[in-house]
């Protein structure tokens, strides 16, 4: 039985991304996260540490394209979320169909 309220849920949603289907590209999308993290984390700290304005330049950009990066794996993350319940609701459209076309058939 289709329960509509389910899936307009985060919790379906999340549930629908963190499955077995989906943990290589869950895998992919923390360790670039993580990495990504590590390396906005060591250009914020070093940018109070250095002296020139150049390198605090570059420590300021590496921060903002590594906040980019993280803003763009979210945006992967999500379409991948949203490409799951696309696809089921296509599947689900498809049954309506065949059950519609039986219907007519049989009239």
């Amino acid at each position: 039985m289709y329960d509509e309220r389910r899936e307009d849920t985060i919790w379906s949603m999340v549930g629908d991304f963190y499955n077995r289907r989906m943990l290589s590209i869950v895998i992919f999308i923390w360790t670039w996260g993580i990495a990504v993290m590590a390396v906005i984390i060591f250009s914020g700290v070093k940018f109070f540490a250095v002296e020139q304005t150049k390198s605090q330049i570059m420590y300021a950009a590496i921060f903002i394209c590594g906040w980019q990066l993280i803003a763009l794996l979210k945006i992967f993350a999500w379409q991948l979320i949203h490409r799951n319940g696309i696809k089921r609701e296509i599947k689900r459209l498809e049954v309506r169909i065949a059950e519609l076309s039986e219907t007519v058939k049989g009239k």
